[in-house]
């Protein structure tokens, strides 16, 4: 059975739509009729049109102001002035607004940096990524780079090769094979009078025209100036090769510029500096004649320009110039600047002297022609006439009388400053003079007795007090860095005591009470920078006659001493500060170090016994007294010694130092009945522990030693010496199983300590554990990133390819970490790189802290002896040996080896050297 049909017109007998309008699909409903007019159907509500894009689904039409920020006041403010208040209230809440977000700014800040670090990490770059394969690319050998193989088509795709070729045309081919041929007879195109009939006669006179001005230009002469004539042969190819050849640029420049001078001196002629360049410019451009000739005309309409003389006088020849600075000395007279000109022309001595007089004749108050006078004289006694008369012309001029008292003996110069002085009583320079001048008399002759010549120095103090008094009752008020430049400009021409008075008299001006302290030490620190060890003696002794009882001052003036001053002036100086500071400690060891150094034992002892006296239960000072008594074979008196301070101080320190003492003799017994006195004592200061442990070492007792270490580490668990110690006991008793064990507990009691990793990696490696030894190293990077130690033994666990690459990364993570800075000069050492080795090893003991590492020296030392001199040599020892090194690893154990006892730091930096290498 057929299924039934649609029907197609069912439509009509529905509903229409709510929005239906008829005939609005064909256009029909934009017409008015006459039948329209009158009440017409009102439309949809805006309910009904909703309901019906409801139920079609459609989303209602928003309104477009409905959203309308309200602070934009458009609507129901829109028509209000605004006003004042308005305003106000506008700043107090953008004020409001701006501390809102200053007060979360950091926490934001920190969140979006946070959050782009972790995005970083999650998401890195691909230049990141492959940062690893472009360092390995530094190993790839050129054989290798040159067997690559070219990148290939890998699409599997046919191509078509392009093989079409063109004929070439026939005028292509005869066009280059004419290209270099010559034309050997004329176009008959051409007219003949252009081709054949030259005029030769024109030819050669310009020809002869252009080589009379380039002549002229060469020569530096013209003809019509009428003053010479005259062309150098010799010079003139040379000069030929000088002429440079301007661009059309320049050119046109050259033409607009001279027109713009030319307008100006045509408008101004009074204008001098107007002649001057417009002369210049016709300089430059190799005109010379025209230049001249600018310059003249400038002469004749400023004539009293002296800058435009000059400028006539260099563009002319010596003699022309001549004539023009005499014609200049006829209108402006009075100027210093032709009058020197004219002297400079002149060859002959006698015609310089002829003119400057007869300058001084026009202009005798002028300082620098009588300075130049001056100059030109070959006898001091002449020299001494001239400035005797410049004095009485210009008596206002400080430096013609300095010049005069130079030249006058010792006697004569006294009067001459004091009349100086009389007439320029503002000038600070004479007081300085006067003072060299009592200074240098006092120390000319040798012989004089010393206190004569401490009499006549002391008058060098009162008078450059007397002059800074003078200066300030009239007026004239130079400031304290003025007067500290005058001080080190007075040590730096050899005058120490005048240098040292200038000191005295100003260094406690413009400072307050309170930071005067502050003040003279940074200001001998600076001078001692500079160089200036005078100055900066100086000020120290004066702050420490104003604050005697300062330790630290007297610290800072003995180290400068010890610096740079002279044995006998540390002594003084340390006797001096004992004797204001007796409390202070260090110094009095420093003063019986020097001594003892110095070789004077006895002096040494009897500053140790004033110690005592002052100090009775300083460590530091029974201590000193041992070492002093043991390294001059006094043992019995050193023993004696440690029996009293173990009495009167009763410190770790000196029970301490007992047990070594009782160890080095041999004598363990007792050596372990005083430590066991000392444990019962102390039983938190975990040296003692070490120390018990190692004479039960020695003496094979591997069972005693282990008990006191255990001991040590239950009362001590934070001392990581002591870890390392058990382990390198169990290590030694062959159980490495027992001693990773307590290395690991170690590491769990004291995290992230680098030299418990050091050691339980070194344990790895010396049981024969590689891969152990590289997995336990990476942990120990994970969880101490920045340690040096690691570092360095990761740089040298890498092959020989990759340990620079290796090095870049440890210097970046340990942040140039001591330890990893002499790894890579040691790299460098290897690859024979000498200077940069040189340079890195350097670099290793920089820093106090750094110099402190003996075997950085020790390293170094082995290096230089293998590539440097004897001078790197012995430098090296130098500088180790004013270090004092006291850490390392292989350091602490030669140092502290009984049978190295009394060695100097020279002797163990010899035998660190020799172990290490």
């Amino acid at each position: 059975m057929a299924a039934k049909k649609d029907n197609k017109l069912a439509f009509l007998s529905m509903p229409a739509p709510a929005s239906y309008v008829a005939g609005l699909g064909r256009g029909a409903s934009g017409f008015t009729t006459r039948s329209d007019i009158g009440p017409a159907r009102e439309g949809p509500s805006a309910e009904a049109i909703a309901e019906a894009q409801a139920r079609r689904g459609e989303e209602p039409d928003v309104d477009p102001e409905q959203f309308q920020d309200p602070d934009n006041e458009y609507g129901l403010f829109a028509g209000t002035t605004y006003e004042q208040d308005d305003e106000e209230a506008d700043k107090i809440y953008d004020s409001v607004d701006r501390n809102m977000d200053a007060r979360r700014r950091t926490r934001r800040e920190a969140r979006e940096n946070a959050e782009l670090v972790q995005h970083r990490a999650e998401r890195p770059k691909i230049q990141q990524q492959f940062v690893d394969l472009k360092r390995g690319l530094a190993v790839v050998t050129d054989e290798e780079w040159e067997n690559i193989p070219e990148v290939g088509n890998l699409t599997r795709k046919k191509r078509r090769k392009d093989e079409r070729s063109f004929v070439v045309p026939d005028s292509v081919i005869v066009g280059d094979r004419t290209k270099t041929e010559y034309e050997s007879s004329l176009d008959t195109r051409e007219p003949a009078a252009d081709g054949t009939m030259t005029n030769f006669v024109e030819i050669g006179q310009a020809r002869d025209k252009i080589l009379s001005l380039k002549l002229d230009q060469i020569s530096g002469t013209s003809t019509s100036s009428g003053l010479a004539t005259s062309v150098d042969p010799k010079g003139y190819l040379t000069s030929l090769d000088s002429v440079v050849i301007k661009s059309e640029a320049e050119i046109g420049d050259i033409k607009r510029a001279r027109m713009l001078f030319d307008s100006l001196v045509k408008s101004n002629p009074k204008h001098a500096p107007g002649w001057i360049a417009a002369a210049r410019l016709e300089e430059h451009a190799g005109r010379m004649v025209a230049a001249r000739k600018l310059i003249k005309a400038g002469c004749e309409q400023c004539p009293k320009s002296d800058d435009v003389w000059l400028e006539a006088a260099r563009l002319h020849n010596q003699d022309d110039a001549k004539i023009i600075l005499a014609n200049a000395v006829q209108h402006v007279g009075q100027s210093v600047k032709i009058w020197l000109a004219a002297a400079d022309l002149e060859q002959d001595a006698k015609a310089k002297k002829r003119v400057l007089r007869k300058a001084l004749e026009n202009i005798p108050n002028s300082v620098r022609l009588w300075k130049e006078t001056v100059n030109l004289e070959t006898s001091a006694s002449d020299a001494r006439i001239l400035l005797s008369r410049a004095v009485e012309v210009i008596p206002l001029s400080v430096e013609l009388w300095l010049a005069l008292a130079r030249l006058e003996t010792p006697e004569r110069a006294k009067a001459v400053l004091n009349k100086a002085r009389k007439s320029v009583p503002t000038s600070h320079e004479i007081w300085i003079a006067a003072g060299r001048l009592l200074e240098q008399e006092a120390t000319a002759d040798p012989d004089k007795p010393v206190e004569a010549r401490n009499k006549e120095l002391d008058v060098v103090d009162k008078t450059i007090e007397a002059g800074v008094r003078e200066l300030q009752r009239h007026q004239v008020l130079l400031t304290r860095e003025q007067w500290l430049k005058e001080a080190e400009r007075c040590e730096a021409e050899g005058s120490p005591r005048t240098c040292e008075a200038i000191i005295k008299a100003t260094v406690a001006m413009e400072v307050e009470e309170e930071d005067r302290l502050d003040t003279w030490v940074a200001d001998a620190e600076s001078a001692e920078v500079r160089g200036m060890v005078g100055t900066s003696r100086a000020i120290l002794a004066y702050a420490l006659k104003v604050f005697p009882d300062k330790r630290n001052l007297w610290r800072k003036a003995a180290d400068l001493e010890k610096a740079h001053g002279t044995r006998a002036s540390l002594d003084a100086v340390l006797m001096q500060a004992v004797h204001y500071c007796p409390q202070a400690e260090v110094l009095w060891l420093m003063s019986a170090k020097e001594k003892w150094l110095a070789g004077d034992v006895p002096a040494a002892r009897e500053v140790l016994e004033r110690a005592f006296i002052a100090n009775p239960e300083s460590e530091q000072i029974w201590l000193a007294a041992v070492k002093l008594e043991a390294e001059n074979g006094e043992l019995g008196v050193a023993r004696e010694l440690l029996i009293r301070a173990r009495t009167v101080a009763d410190t770790e320190r000196i029970w301490m130092k007992s047990v070594v003492f009782e160890r080095q003799q041999g004598r363990y017994d007792v050596a372990l009945e005083t430590v066991s006195t000392a444990l019962s004592n102390f039983p938190k200061f975990p040296k003692l522990y070490m120390i018990q442990g190692q004479i039960h070492q020695l003496q094979h007792n591997y069972a005693a030693a282990r008990t006191s270490y255990a001991a040590g580490m239950k009362a001590c668990p934070k001392d990581v010496t002591l870890w390392v110690l058990a382990a390198k006991l169990e290590e030694l008793d062959g159980k490495s199983i027992k001693a990773r064990a307590i290395l690991e507990k170690g590491r769990l009691v004291n995290p992230a300590n680098e030299v418990l990793w050091a050691e339980s990696i070194g344990v790895e490696e010396r049981s024969g554990g590689a891969a152990q030894a590289k997995a336990m190293l990476s942990r120990g990077l994970q969880e101490c990133p920045t340690s040096g130690i690691l570092w360095s033994m990761a740089i040298w666990a890498e092959p020989r390819p990759t340990r620079k690459s290796r090095s870049v990364d440890a210097l970046k993570k340990s942040k140039d970490n001591a330890i990893v800075t002499c790894t890579v000069a040691r790299l460098f050492w290897a690859e024979r790189k000498v200077e940069k080795a040189r340079q890195w090893f350097s670099r290793s003991v920089a820093t106090e802290q750094d110099r402190d590492q003996g075997d950085h020296w020790a390293w170094w030392l082995t290096f230089e002896r293998q590539h440097g001199t004897a001078e790197h040599v012995a430098d090296v020892v130098k500088q180790c040996v004013s270090a004092e090194p006291h850490h390392g690893p292989t350091w602490q154990g030669v140092a502290k080896d009984d049978r190295n006892v009394g060695k100097n730091t020279k002797e163990i930096l010899e035998l660190v050297a020799q172990a290490l290498r």
